[in-house]
């Protein structure tokens, strides 16, 4: 692959993340989402710290989505937190938060951005449990296609990447497979909720 193909994946990335993302503000600028604004925050930092983990490992192009995602999933976060969305906080929350900022000493001290990814990588997955939690009880309020996306998303920023590697890979691949099974269980209490 040369990079041309690899900066054209990350330019169609760039795309599927304003395509998943413009539906999901305006549902929550109607009402009708409800994204719980604490996860939004945690996955705004942990995104945007990985994207320059990723390109100090030489990620290139395919760091580029990432990047653009952070900061975009950090507006979400204070959008809806304006639009009065899921604002309760838990003790379990505040700890994902501290996690999440902990990575980037983390990775001063020991020099290597692989472990600011592994440590962002667990708290970004484990960011999901709020908005998980928050889905399971009330399953109509997410948008599952912004989720389904993001998992293409990712995957087609991974396959962008310039350089591949643990600290260029992990990020991507988790958060698509995070993605995936958050879907299935949204979907899943959506039926199950339907049929009580």
């Amino acid at each position: 692959m040369n990079i041309n193909f690899k900066e054209l994946l990350s330019v169609i990335a760039i795309i599927i993340t304003f395509v998943a993302f413009i539906p999901y503000v305006r549902s929550i600028y109607i009402g009708k989402t409800k994204p719980h604004v604490f996860s939004w925050v945690i996955w705004g930092l942990a995104t945007f710290i990985v994207f320059l983990a990723q390109l100090a490992d030489d990620g290139g192009a395919g760091t580029w989505a990432i990047g653009i995602s952070g900061i975009i999933s950090l507006l979400i976060a204070i959008f809806a937190y304006y639009k009065r969305a899921d604002i309760s906080i838990t003790k379990s929350d505040w700890i994902f938060f501290v996690l999440a900022l902990s990575a980037i000493p983390f990775w001063y001290i020991t020099s290597n951005p692989l472990w600011a990814v592994i440590i962002l990588t667990s708290v970004d997955t484990v960011g999901y449990l709020p908005t998980i939690r928050k889905s399971y009880l009330k399953p109509f309020e997410e948008q599952l296609l912004l989720y389904i996306l993001i998992a293409i998303r990712n995957i087609i920023a991974a396959i962008a990447l310039e350089h591949y590697s643990v600290t260029t890979l992990l990020f991507p691949v988790t958060i698509s497979l995070t993605c995936i099974i958050f879907t299935a269980i949204v979907v899943y209490r959506r039926k199950t909720s339907k049929e009580l």
